[in-house]
Formats: structure tokens, C-alpha cells, sequence
């Protein structure tokens, strides 16, 4: 075969035409539009009365963004939010290993509990919680049913308890919003803690017991550290949501919450609308930190996990083995 008939058999280069998507530009023309309309909105209008909430609402004052009244409430909030999801975590933790124990009466309670606070709104255990001093007039602890047994053997004033406070003072405002909120986390941290205890492999727990470890060593050195990856991003979800469930609070009533003092605010100078952009804004704070810090601890628990990170650890074990280290760069061994 000459040159001539192996040029006019070689085929021709392929003319890869790049695939068109107008849909694309579309969207990016209407999302465009609407965001132009929405800063238009913004700038323009003069009933979001920016220097009423930036720089000063009443002479001589701050805006309303950095009253102290707000401050305080924000202050509140975030007090709020970190001891109901203690409780929440701390609890939850516990009707999740409850749930999946072998004991039927434990799973049985684990069940009725997380059945009642994830069937029951929020709202409503709020205003329920504020409203328990009503069943006792003081909670005490120590003898149960002192004067009962105190009759049985002529005492009609025994009193067998160590420590009581009046219900009035215990059960209300700030106490009273903590346990509505924190029980009621406690009921869905149970799933996810137990999602995610049941996400990994059973050969784990298997293999830590035939080396002698205890089941509370199992759970908290083996099972436990790898279920994080799956517990975290809708804990973190939990937390953000917890923020804003915080408001719910103001029915109790908690005077020093975000939402209740710039309630107040709203009542007294009969401004609605630019004090609710407020509490937008200090709620968009809030929440934007805190999904920046469940950006971190995703990726912190996430090593080691997926396609690529299987492929890095299988690579680091290989440099263990062959006495080096095969850095990540393409580089060679050291």
C-alpha cells in the first residue's frame, strides 16, 4: 500500500461540536431579572427605614439593631438555644442506645417518648411548660408521699422533703421554654443518633468485643466516632433550627429573647415591618455562623469517606507499608 492510499485511509478528525444549553442561560437571565428587582426593592423603597434599624430609631439612640434591649435578647437567644440543645443531645443520646437495647421495656419507653415530643408542636409545649405550675403549688424533692404516710402513723404535718421551691418560680419564663425545647430535641436527636449508630457495620462492634473491649467501650471508641459522619450535618440542622425555634418562646413568656424584645420595640413605636427586617438580620447572623461551623465539622468527620478519600487512605496505607510517604501532590515516595 503506498503513502497515498494509507493517507486516504486514515479517517478524518472528529469535529466535536460542544453540546448547546440555552435553558442555562435562560435561568441565569430570569434569576438575574428577579435579583435586580429584588435590590431595586431594597434601596428604593423607603418602608424598610434602614436608618431606623442600622443607626438611630429615637435621638441620641443606637438603631434598633444594637439596642441594649436587642443585645439582650440576642444574648438570650443564643443561652437558649445552647442549653436546649444540651439537653437535647444529652438526652438523645440516651433513648437512642435505649431504643436499640435488647430490654423490651427500655425500648418500649424510648418508643412513647420520642412518640409524644415529635407528635406534639412545639408552640404547644411551650404554652404546656409555661402552664405546669398549675398541677403542683411547690416541687420538692425527697420523701414521695409524705403526708399520706405521715397520717398512717398519726403525723398529720410530716414533711420529708429535702428541698422544694415554688412552682410558680420554677416552671415558668426561661426554665420553662429550656425544658419544652430541650425535650423536644431530645426526641429527634434519638433518631439521628440512632441512624446513625445503625450506619455502621456491625462486624465493628463484633470485632471490638472478641478484642475485650466493654459494650460501653465499643460505643464510645468504635461506634460512635464513625457514626459522627452520619449524625452531624442533621444535628447541625437541628441546631440552626433551634435558633429559630427559640422564638416560640416568647408565648411562655421569656422577656429576654431576641423576638420578645424586638416585639417590645414594635409595640412602642408602632413600627412593624423594619423591626422584623431586624430580626431577620440577626437571625441570618446567627444561623450563617453556625452553618459555617457545620461546614467544618462535615468536612473534619467526612475524612476517609467517598470515592476520593478511600482512595487517599488506601494510598497513605501503602506509604506505611513500604516505609515512605506518598504525598498527595503526585509526587514521588520519601
Amino acid at each position: 500500500m503506498t503513502d497515498t492510499e494509507t493517507e486516504r485511509a486514515r479517517p478524518e478528525p472528529i469535529k466535536a461540536v460542544p453540546v448547546r444549553h440555552p435553558g442555562r442561560w435562560v435561568t441565569i437571565a430570569v434569576i438575574g431579572l428577579i435579583t435586580a428587582m429584588f435590590l431595586h426593592v431594597l434601596i428604593t423603597n423607603d418602608q424598610f427605614r434602614w436608618k431606623f434599624i442600622f443607626f438611630s430609631y429615637e435621638p441620641g439612640k443606637r438603631g434598633v439593631l444594637f439596642t441594649e434591649p436587642v443585645l439582650e435578647g440576642l444574648r438570650g437567644t443564643i443561652l437558649l438555644t445552647v442549653t436546649s440543645m444540651v439537653i437535647g443531645v444529652v438526652l438523645g443520646v440516651l433513648i437512642a442506645i435505649m431504643r436499640l437495647s435488647d430490654n423490651p421495656v427500655l425500648k418500649i419507653v424510648a418508643f412513647v417518648y420520642t412518640w409524644f415530643f415529635r407528635a406534639v408542636p412545639r408552640l404547644v409545649l411551650a404554652v404546656l411548660f409555661g402552664n405546669l405550675n398549675i398541677l403542683w403549688n411547690r416541687i420538692g424533692f425527697g420523701l414521695p408521699f409524705d403526708h399520706q404516710i405521715g397520717r398512717l402513723f398519726g403525723i398529720d404535718d410530716l414533711n420529708a422533703q429535702f428541698y422544694s421551691v415554688k412552682a410558680s418560680d420554677l416552671l415558668a419564663g426561661f426554665v420553662a421554654g429550656m425544658l419544652a425545647l430541650g425535650l423536644s430535641e431530645a426526641a429527634y436527636m434519638a433518631e439521628i443518633v440512632r441512624a446513625g449508630i445503625q450506619s455502621v457495620d456491625t462486624g465493628q462492634a463484633e470485632a471490638a468485643t472478641a478484642l475485650g473491649l466493654s459494650r460501653s467501650q465499643v460505643l464510645r471508641r468504635v461506634v460512635l466516632p464513625q457514626a459522627m459522619r452520619v449524625i452531624v450535618p442533621p444535628t447541625g440542622n437541628e441546631i440552626i433550627a433551634m435558633v429559630k425555634d427559640t422564638s416560640l418562646v416568647a408565648y411562655v413568656p421569656v422577656s429576654f429573647e431576641l423576638y420578645f424584645q424586638l416585639s417590645a420595640i414594635k409595640a412602642r413605636t408602632f413600627v412593624v415591618f423594619p423591626v422584623l427586617v431586624a430580626a431577620v438580620i440577626w437571625y441570618l447572623i446567627i444561623c450563617t455562623i453556625l452553618m459555617i461551623g457545620q461546614f467544618f465539622l462535615e468536612r473534619h468527620f467526612g475524612k476517609g469517606y467517598g470515592a476520593t478519600g478511600r482512595a487517599r487512605q488506601r494510598l497513605r496505607d501503602i506509604g506505611v507499608e513500604q516505609g515512605g510517604r506518598i504525598p498527595m501532590d503526585g509526587g514521588g515516595a520519601t
